[in-house]
């Protein structure tokens, strides 16, 4: 198994729905690599299927409430994780969610809120994370961004694209300080994929709650002509947190189906 005996802390392990959506896949499939998952989420609810999927498996899970915008509750939650566990292995960003808009529609407050989400989250955990990290002497950190942080999909949505584009630049300043600790920190830059968030958040944004309408464009983006699920998302994170990649820091994995290789 990959990660045998690592301790892998996951934000946004739980899921609004059925299905797989990034952290859920992330945390059910590095348990089932050996992991120790300290599964993490706002909504300890939310979790409750992540576990019992590790669990009926045979894996190892503990799970933590925390605001990963929060620094307080996010240093309460990195102690929790070594208390339990005595470590910190690998930590894995999922945590994001966009609103639509320009500069000009979308309010100052979504602005904020936005880059708090989906950026100063990332910020906070690694900020956290990464002095146990350099105590231990190692580490391996992997951020989710994604392709609207590298092009525009089609969908004006300035805040979430910003702080997408903002998780790659502040993984690879990151990577770099900290190289001669021993910490590797990557991106995973998924694309048009399936997951609950479709059904639960971005249809009843952009086609009126026509879940098959915006599937079917989506889809049409896709070089390979099927969506992705989190389980791809999950797959790449799970090479750049394992000791294959031990060569590999300061760049992304682009999953997205060929998507962004396209020139129209």
């Amino acid at each position: 198994m990959r990660l045998e005996g690592k301790v892998a802390i996951i934000t946004g392990a739980g899921s609004v729905g059925p299905g797989w959506g990034n952290g859920r896949a992330a945390a059910v499939l590095f348990a089932r690599e050996g992991a120790n998952v300290f599964a993490v989420d706002r909504d300890a609810a939310a979790l409750t299927e992540t576990v019992r999927m590790i669990e009926d498996e045979g894996g190892t899970v503990r799970t933590h409430t925390c605001d990963v915008t929060d620094s307080a509750a996010v240093e309460a939650m990195v102690a929790a994780c070594r208390a339990e566990f005595g470590r910190v292995d690998i930590l894995v960003n999922n945590v994001g969610g966009s609103r639509p808009g320009g500069p000009v529609e979308l309010s100052e407050q979504d602005w904020h809120a936005q880059l708090d989400y989906n950026l100063s989250s990332v910020y906070l955990t690694c900020k956290h994370v990464i002095p146990v990290m350099r105590e231990q002497g190692s580490g391996a950190i992997v951020n989710t961004a994604s392709t609207s942080g590298t092009r525009f999909t089609g969908s004006p949505q300035v805040g979430y694209a910003s702080a997408k584009a903002g998780v790659i630049q502040l993984s690879k300043v990151i990577a770099v300080q900290h190289a001669p600790d021993g910490i590797r920190v990557n991106t995973v830059v998924p694309g048009q994929l399936h997951t609950p968030m479709v059904e639960a958040r971005l249809a009843g944004q952009r086609e009126g709650g026509d879940v098959a309408a915006l599937l079917a464009k989506r889809q049409a983006r896709i070089p390979l002509g099927f969506m992705g699920d989190g389980r791809d998302t999950a797959y790449a994170a799970l090479f750049l947190a394992s000791d294959e990649a031990r060569f590999v820091t300061g760049t992304e994995i682009v999953v997205d189906g060929g998507m962004t290789a396209r020139c129209d």
